[in-house]
């Protein structure tokens, strides 16, 4: 991989971010994508970073936020990283990772916090590589509030 660069997300790079999110799991329509990543980046406590290529073509992207918890300090959180399925493995994930470090930093949080689904195994070992440590295995429940007819 040639030169890498990460930079702030912008509105227009929200159709972009869809076919990224697909390879992460979550295919969505691009418009929907783009619309949320506009309102998160109205939001002073999210950050959306990006790396793109030389020529501009986006080969990952990063979504962290504060996270304030009651019963933790306050901390960071990834909301998805994800690198293009063709540049894994040529420090892309490394270089989103500590921009969205230094992010946090930058707001005097003093950790930052990562989940992965429990089949990642090879995301898992790239975060321990990275210096994260497991910490536990949980399981994550959801309901609609939508009513039923």
């Amino acid at each position: 991989m040639d030169k890498i660069r990460i930079r702030a997300a912008k509105p227009e790079d929200g159709p972009a971010l869809a076919p990224l999110s697909a390879q992460l799991g979550y295919p969505d329509p691009a418009e929907a994508i783009a619309g949320r990543l506009r309102g998160i980046l109205r939001r002073w406590d999210h950050a959306v970073f990006v790396a793109e290529d030389e020529s501009g073509r986006l080969l990952g992207w990063i979504h962290i936020f504060i996270r304030p918890l009651l019963i933790l300090v306050p901390h960071a959180e990834v909301g998805g990283l994800v690198v293009d399925e063709q540049c894994r493995g040529e420090g892309v994930g490394q270089a989103l990772l500590k921009a969205a470090e230094s992010w946090a930093r930058s707001l005097r949080l003093e950790q930052v916090l990562i989940r992965s689904r429990e089949s990642r195994v090879q995301a898992h070992a790239f975060y321990e590589t990275q210096g994260y440590t497991r910490l536990k295995i949980s399981h994550t429940f959801m309901k609609s509030l939508e009513e039923s007819a």
